[in-house]
């Protein structure tokens, strides 16, 4: 369960603000103080996936937004960046021993591990920008992404007629040994034949020249939830690159950004709308009409309001598919000064200028501090 794992910046010892080198450094020193191979005291190949699920969320700068957005929460299935029905990043797909080698420089003796290793393909990042509406309501989207791709040719394998290799026995990794003063000394390293596989082709595949993969374009269909916001991030499981060796395929994350609207303002779920008043119509009271995102709407605007008075209007706002919520509607009074007036107009401005405001609160408390 996410509630039993510790949180992963205390987990490599660094700071909630680490820069991506001080993440790097904490990460090498304690895999080497913990790797298996090394430590062989209980608990520390256990301790070792620790440092590495930590460091594969921590060193990608997704998975670290998502990660302190949500915490372990990113990750559960189920879950795809604040958006239901995703699934979660799966640590099994991360090969922390292949990282760890390519880090600290070569192998271990002993390790018994086959050499070809499952990789998860490479992750994408899309920037889509959407409109108020179609952040509102909900929408439906493509966009391209350029990947590498499963070759349709030969299902990504490379080559045709596949048999296991014999150098390596299908292990992918040859152990050789060396005979020193100090005793024998035994290393493995990648099979040269089989490139680490354990399989060989009779014939190389002509379509990806042997690489199981090809680079081209990609359409992607995507359904854009109800109540979305300027910065929110959809996880896209799959979507993304091939994997090698049957590694899985890399996600494709979506970043929306919303563009502004003509009249209405957003605060997360509720929205706001000015509402333009006549002097007439604030000092006499009168029925308007107020437009909100869920329809039109018709409210009693009492006598004597004032500018910038605010009026509620409960679940009128966004529809949040996420949470399953409306906000609220809000409109903010905003009384209009005519700039041009006709000769009857004006003589009758000038007949109200005569109103006494002696029992007004505000024009009694100004009318003190006037010599």
């Amino acid at each position: 369960m996410a509630e039993s794992k510790r949180d992963y910046y205390e987990v490599l010892g660094v700071s909630k603000n680490a820069t991506d080198e001080e993440i790097k450094r904490a990460f090498r020193k304690l895999a080497k103080q913990y790797h298996p191979d090394i430590n062989k005291e209980p608990g520390a190949a256990e301790k070792f996936k620790e440092i590495g699920e930590a460091y594969a969320v921590l060193s990608d700068a997704t998975k670290r937004k998502q990660y302190d957005q949500f915490g372990h929460a990113a990750f559960e299935q189920g879950a795809g960046g604040g958006f239901g029905g995703f699934e979660g990043f799966n640590f099994e797909d991360f090969d922390l021993g292949s990282i760890f080698e390519q880090m600290m420089g070569g192998s271990f003796g002993g390790s018994s591990r086959r050499g070809s290793r499952r990789s998860k393909g490479a992750d994408k990042l899309v920037n889509l920008t959407i409109s108020f509406d179609e952040a509102v309501y909900g929408c439906e989207k493509e966009f391209k992404i350029n990947i590498d791709d499963a070759c349709p040719e030969c299902d990504g394998h490379g080559g045709h007629g596949e048999k296991t290799c014999s150098e390596c026995g299908g292990r992918g990794r040859v152990v050789s040994e060396q005979r020193t003063m100090f005793g024998i000394f035994q290393s493995e390293t990648t099979c040269s034949t089989c490139g680490g596989r354990g399989v060989t082709y009779s014939s190389k595949c002509s379509k990806c020249n042997g690489k199981g993969i090809i680079n081209r374009d990609k359409t992607i269909k995507l359904r854009v939830p109800r109540g979305v916001e300027d910065g929110d991030t959809m996880r896209l499981a799959g979507k993304g690159s091939a994997g090698m060796n049957g590694g899985a395929s890399g996600d494709v994350y979506v970043e929306f950004k919303v563009l502004p609207h003509e009249i209405f303002q957003r605060e997360g779920r509720d929205v706001y709308v000015r509402i333009p008043l006549t002097i007439a119509e604030a000092v006499l009271g009168c029925k308007k009409e107020v437009p909100t995102v869920q329809g039109t709407i018709v409210t009693e605007i009492p006598a004597g309001t004032q500018n910038g008075d605010k009026f509620k209007f409960r679940n009128k706002g966004v529809d949040d598919e996420k949470s399953g919520r409306k906000g609220d509607a809000y409109g903010i009074i905003n009384i209009v000064i005519p700039t041009k007036l006709d000769l009857t107009q004006k003589k009758l401005f000038k007949q109200l200028k005569e109103t006494r405001l002696d029992k007004d609160a505000e024009f009694t408390k100004y009318q003190k501090y006037i010599d």
